[in-house]
């Protein structure tokens, strides 16, 4: 997609696709708003790049830390990050394409982010000066889609019976049995938990609540009431949601809805849209 000015205070491109089971955005704050993003957990792995010495501010599950870029798994906890005049670009990763794309396997990322400079050492900073120099969105997304596959390793891919299970997750909103799952893939509830965990990053159960948790930010942010999300959701009650909705974004429903949408917010959820929310095959998250 080309890239547009949305506002005057943001310069915001997106979305494009990169290399199998990714895809990238970008903003740059060209009127000195300010970022201030409240990050709840979804159902991919989330890769920020600041431009040159452009840095963020990150307040998660291991405190306060100002950096250059970062990636977050599955386990998030909720966090917040802020910047006072961000450029980024920003990836989503499919947890089944994480090792190869990334280097890194879902299960190590833990619940706070990991620095970029941690986990590509030197390359992140060249591709992030390389970012600073470049005179447009369709050069920064070249430069990082070319990064992405110089380091892509085809063979570390998840078992055939993982992708299955990961799959049917997504297929049904979340809405699946584990044991129902392990009996689909062949397995046993206990292979599969062990295997799943291992190559994703969080049981398949875990992976399910966040899923439908995801499902249920949609009706949340569309002015649905949280009672009727509830049950489109296949909740067992209000209750049921409220918990879940704490587990993941640590709000309340009433909350997310107030508190998610600022300009920013709402452009990095409408360039998302259903991209990995739900889909499934190859590409899906």
């Amino acid at each position: 997609m080309r890239p547009s000015v949305l506002e005057p205070e943001w310069d915001f491109a997106g979305t494009t696709a990169g290399p199998l089971g990714a895809a990238m955005i970008g903003y740059r704050d060209a009127g000195g708003a300010g970022l201030d993003l409240r990050v709840a957990g979804t159902s991919a792995i989330t890769v920020v790049i600041g431009f040159g010495d452009r840095e963020v501010m990150v307040d998660d599950a291991l405190g306060r830390r100002t950096l250059g870029g970062f990636v977050a798994g599955l386990p998030m906890d909720a966090m917040r990050v802020r910047s006072e005049r961000a450029e980024c670009v920003e990836i989503r990763v499919s947890p089944v394409r994480a090792y190869s794309l990334l280097g890194v396997a879902p299960s190590e990322l833990g619940h706070g982010v990991v620095s970029l400079d941690d986990l590509w050492g030197p390359r992140a900073q060249r591709l992030r000066e390389q970012l600073a120099t470049a005179r447009n969105w369709d050069e920064r997304f070249a430069l990082t889609k070319s990064f992405l596959a110089q380091g892509d390793r085809p063979t570390h891919s998840p078992d055939p019976e993982v992708l299955a299970g990961w799959h049917r997750i997504l297929a049904s909103h979340g809405q699946v049995r584990i044991g129902a799952l392990a009996d689909t893939v062949g397995w046993s509830h206990k292979r599969l938990l062990a295997r799943f965990e291992s190559q994703i990053g969080l049981t398949p159960k875990r992976a399910a609540m966040l899923v439908r948790f995801r499902h249920a930010v949609d009706g949340l942010l569309a002015g649905l009431p949280a009672a009727d999300v509830a049950v489109d959701c296949g909740y067992t009650d209000q209750a049921h949601l409220c918990r879940d909705v704490s587990a993941f974004a640590d709000h309340t429903p009433g909350a997310l809805q107030t508190e998610y949408l600022s300009a920013i917010a709402q452009h990095r959820y409408r360039a998302w849209g259903k991209f990995f929310q739900y889909r499934a095959g190859t590409a899906g998250r």
